[in-house]
């Protein structure tokens, strides 16, 4: 079975690669994600990634440290993370590229929305590591802008949950779980899963975004097919 889309934004939160422990990098982990990520690519699909950093550090917790420095921290943590994932993709010889949005031309390429482009047209993985580049703009607003440059069919949030809620799944035993919803419910209900800058961004460039469960990461490829999981936001 071949994949319904031909290029995908694919955001994994840094907790995922994290595993049991909650902190740091669980590299199993990591290479049983990457290992979804290459059946992926070889049901033909072109596959773009923005991984978060949440896994080390967590820049709006930072208590009383600068926000602007802490959301520096946070981006650098992103790119141990891109390095992590680049590692075990290339093990599976799997060709990827990091680029990051904050020059560190030793040990990745700068973002170039073009070069990126050309990568993935040649069946690279590409991943981008430091966010956007910019303070007080999480990755999934990144994901969102990354998947508008690139013409992504959707954008897959890889997180967590299972799912959009009207409820904290956690809090509340009666929340209910959405399979379809739109971006302006998510706003006009203030639903947290995803910033409104992100929702917002999706809603203005008419992507669609996919929210589902990386703790299997076979949903990874599951959602490549078209199977139905998760929560799927749309106009």
């Amino acid at each position: 079975m071949s994949s319904q889309y031909k290029r995908v934004l694919l955001k994994i939160s840094g907790e995922a690669l994290a595993g049991e422990s909650g902190f740091g990098l669980d590299y199993d982990v990591v290479f049983r994600i990457c290992e979804s990520i290459k059946q992926c690519l070889d049901l033909g699909v072109q596959i773009a990634i923005v991984v978060g950093g949440g896994n080390f550090w967590r820049g709006r917790t930072s208590g009383k440290m600068d926000r602007t420095r802490a959301d520096h921290m946070g981006m650098l943590a992103t790119v141990m993370n891109s390095l992590a994932l680049a590692d075990a993709l290339e093990a599976q010889d799997v060709n990827v590229r990091v680029q990051t949005a904050i020059t560190m031309q030793q040990i990745a390429e700068p973002y170039i929305r073009n070069r990126a482009v050309r990568h993935l047209e040649k069946d690279r993985v590409v991943i981008f590591g430091c966010g956007s580049g910019n303070p007080f703009f999480s990755t999934d607003t990144t994901s969102a802008l990354r998947a508008a440059e690139i013409d992504a069919d959707i954008f897959f949030k890889a997180t967590m949950t299972d799912g959009i809620y009207d409820s904290d799944p956690k809090l509340n035993a009666d929340a209910k779980k959405y399979d379809e919803i739109t971006y302006s419910k998510i706003m006009a209900d203030n639903l947290k899963l995803m910033d409104s800058t992100a929702t917002s961004l999706c809603k203005d460039n008419n992507i669609p975004i996919l929210v589902f469960n990386i703790s299997d990461p076979h949903n990874i490829v599951r959602a490549m097919k078209g199977e139905k999981i998760g929560t799927i936001v749309r106009a």
